[in-house]
């Protein structure tokens, strides 16, 4: 394959893939001209439309759609061929793409991340945070970071640190209304609810007479950004359940209460990178699991554990309490 061609087809897979020529443009570093004129020739070259394009939106045409199969398993077997070189040089490179949610990105891996790229400059991360259930094999990332409970039963599961929740009000909005003694008293007040990008709420789970227990609960106010939601609290809108992380820099400096801490469940979920286990791992995935294992700080101040991936089977083995 020449590389006129091999760039055409690279550039097609990379818009099909996105739906978006201006994401695939910047995922290639090209400029969203030069990346339709590319697309053009293609088409011109092979006869056919493979994109219908819209002011706001790429299609895949029935051809579009049939190239496409057919390409994506030859290019992933272009990348693994092209990654197995790197066991030969100094230091890992190559592009890892991972997509997580936003409490990992910003509290686990956000802050190891300069170090990591800073010692790896051969390496590329492109990294998606959004609160859906991505299938990562489909849409072709390296890898995902996840709750335990959420992960598929045939994934490699490596565990990189917890997720412990708190209930939080302002100041001024406990001065107007009884402070919450038990979750079953969140009925009588103003609760703000999180919606995931599935569509579900964020559960509010309590432990109660020794069982981790969801509370239903209602508010006037309904959103989709931790960041929004924490200054609706912040103004005394009502109560927010939150990870601990995004709360925990307001309650020391008094901008917010944490209620009912002693009804939070006392075994916290679990953050772990994924990946599929029939895939061979990327020699730069890997630098960055080892790298993550040793710089992120576990309940006792210490970068994690260097122990084994483990298979996530039926799920029962990461869903165990530990």
């Amino acid at each position: 394959m020449r590389g006129t061609q091999f760039a055409e087809l690279n550039a097609f897979v990379a818009v099909a893939e996105r739906g978006n020529f201006t994401k695939a443009a910047t995922h290639l570093r090209i400029s969203p001209a030069t990346l339709s004129q590319t697309i053009r020739e293609l088409e011109e070259r092979l006869g056919v439309r493979l994109l219908n394009r819209t002011t706001r939106s790429v299609a895949l045409t029935e051809a579009g759609e049939r190239l496409l199969m057919r390409l994506r398993p030859v290019l992933d077997d272009y990348e693994a061929a092209i990654d197995s070189v790197n066991t030969f040089r100094d230091k890992p490179a190559g592009l890892i793409r991972i997509t997580m949610p936003p409490v990992p990105a910003t509290w686990l891996v956000g802050p190891s991340l300069p170090g990591f790229l800073a010692q790896y400059p051969d390496i590329r991360v492109e990294i998606s945070v959004t609160t859906e259930l991505v299938d990562i094999v489909a849409n072709h990332f390296d890898a995902g970071i996840r709750l335990g409970r959420r992960l598929e039963r045939d994934m490699i599961a490596i565990k990189l640190g917890e997720l412990r929740f708190a209930v939080v009000a302002a100041p001024d909005y406990l001065a107007h209304h009884a402070r919450p003694m038990t979750p079953q008293d969140l009925q009588q007040h103003n609760c703000i609810r999180f919606r995931l990008a599935s569509g579900a709420f964020l559960p509010w789970r309590f432990n109660i007479e020794g069982n981790d227990t969801e509370v239903e609960v209602e508010g006037s106010l309904i959103i989709n950004s931790v960041d929004f939601a924490s200054r609706a609290v912040q103004d005394g809108v009502g109560l927010m359940y939150a990870p601990v992380e995004y709360v925990m820099k307001d309650i020391a400096e008094g901008r917010l209460v944490e209620v009912l801490k002693d009804w939070m469940p006392a075994v916290p979920d679990n953050y772990f990178l994924y990946y599929p286990s029939r895939r061979q791992q990327p020699v730069a995935l890997k630098a960055l699991i080892d790298f993550l294992r040793a710089t992120i700080k576990n309940g006792n101040g210490e970068g994690l554990p260097s122990a084994p991936a483990v298979q996530a089977g039926n799920g029962r083995l990461l869903r165990k309490r530990a």
